[in-house]
């Protein structure tokens, strides 16, 4: 296992850390004998790196069982405050207190506000006071580090980062990434800010992992070295030297065992021009394959209608539809997770600007319409209304168990 030291708190960090969030299942629930198991496999393989969040259902109680036996003193522990749950100051603590109790420990190594979308998230949670509850909880050693997983462009991030005196922060980042959400240029920024990344989804949801196209695979055949889709998007991640930890959600021993080899030969700028240059086909091969051709290059933004373009094309290409894809772009796109604006596909007015300035000259309005057809119809739209209820309930059910 290779490490990499947080430069702000001087940990040396596993370079591959372990995702709590898809654990095995079992009938309805995490299959606990199996997800313990494997959890101690990794950090018995030098892992020592866990992430997980009080939204993760079950995932904090299961860690808590996971950590006894001597293996909490083997780990960072990291886990988050949902901002989409609190309402006030009070909520953080005791929020931070309920975590502290289910996962059997006295501090958080690495605590983040959780899933920051927006630049409104966090002014609402600057707002209630996080500043002072984060150095209060630092300050009486609930917790070491403090830091924010994000999911907005590279402009709010640029605020987030510069809003706090974080040691870390945690982004989206793979190869078909690199100008989606904060991207390179985020990366790159909160390197030279110092802090700490951890970066999710490095792998896109287990997408770039999967038996590619034909077009793609085409592309990997030409590798002198050869890989799986999988080597080669971690790879490509680790491959520079600003990222200190990524996570991986591996809920499959032969994807454990896979990942942990990966991770003791993935140097920083170990990749050579030719490879980085067929990862970079490799990215074009699939996105010639996405239903709209965007990149997320955001020259679109800000949108005097209010759509946040490039986030409604992203949940076009990745989702396909599916059920999750839908809930996600409720909550995202529909400001339901940080009382934001809505900033649907369907707010579009037809009005041309975006067009003018696309590098990509796409037909952004007829493909907003596409979107808005697939993603917000009357069912969509309900199951976006249950969803945000059902985080209401566990904000109210969280706040009991308190």
């Amino acid at each position: 296992m290779l490490y990499r030291k947080m430069e702000k708190t001087g940990d040396e960090l596993s370079i591959l850390g372990f995702g709590c969030m898809r654990l095995p299942t079992k009938g309805i629930g995490i299959d606990e004998e199996r997800a313990i198991r494997q959890i101690r496999y990794a950090v018995d393989h030098g892992v020592n790196y866990l992430d997980t969040a009080l939204i993760y259902p079950g995932s904090e109680q299961l860690l808590g069982r996971a950590l006894a036996d001597g293996y909490r003193e083997k780990v960072k522990l990291a886990t988050k405050l949902p901002h989409m749950l609190v309402k006030s100051r009070e909520d953080m603590d005791r929020m931070l207190d309920l975590q502290l109790k289910t996962l059997k420990t006295d501090h958080i190594d690495y605590y983040l506000i959780h899933s920051l979308t927006s630049s409104e998230g966090w002014r609402k949670m600057n707002d209630l006071g996080v500043a002072g509850f984060l150095d209060a909880a630092k300050a009486d050693g609930r917790i070491v580090n403090a830091g924010f997983s994000s999911h907005c462009g590279v402009e709010a991030f640029k605020e987030i980062a510069d809003g706090y005196d974080w040691d870390f922060c945690q982004i989206q980042y793979n190869y078909l990434d690199e100008m989606n959400q904060a991207g390179t240029e985020g990366l790159m920024y909160a390197a030279s800010k110092g802090l700490g990344v951890v970066v999710m989804e490095p792998l896109r949801g287990g997408y770039l992992a999967r038996n590619p196209p034909a077009e793609v695979q085409a592309v990997w055949d030409e590798a002198d070295v050869k890989r799986t889709p999988a080597e080669w998007a971690l790879r490509w991640v680790w491959n520079h030297p600003g990222v200190t930890v990524v996570l991986s959600g591996m809920n499959d021993e032969r994807h454990i065992e896979e990942n942990i080899q990966i991770a003791g030969e993935a140097h920083p700028n170990s990749l050579t021009e030719k490879e980085l240059a067929i990862v970079s086909r490799a990215a074009e091969a699939y996105r010639s394959l996405n239903r709209v051709g965007c990149t997320g290059c955001r020259y679109c933004m800000p949108c005097t209608a209010g759509v946040n373009i490039p986030g409604c094309f992203e949940a076009y290409n990745s989702g396909g539809g599916t059920l999750s894809a839908k809930v996600m772009y409720q909550l995202r796109i529909g400001g339901k997770m940080d009382g934001s604006e809505p900033a649907y596909a369907s707010l579009c007015r037809n009005c041309g600007k975006c067009v003018r300035v696309c590098p990509q000259h796409l037909p952004i309005p007829e493909h907003l319409a596409e979107v808005a057809k697939e993603y917000e119809t009357v069912g969509a739209r309900l199951i976006g209304g249950v969803t945000e209820y059902a985080l209401r309930l566990m904000r109210w059910n969280t706040l009991r168990k308190a």
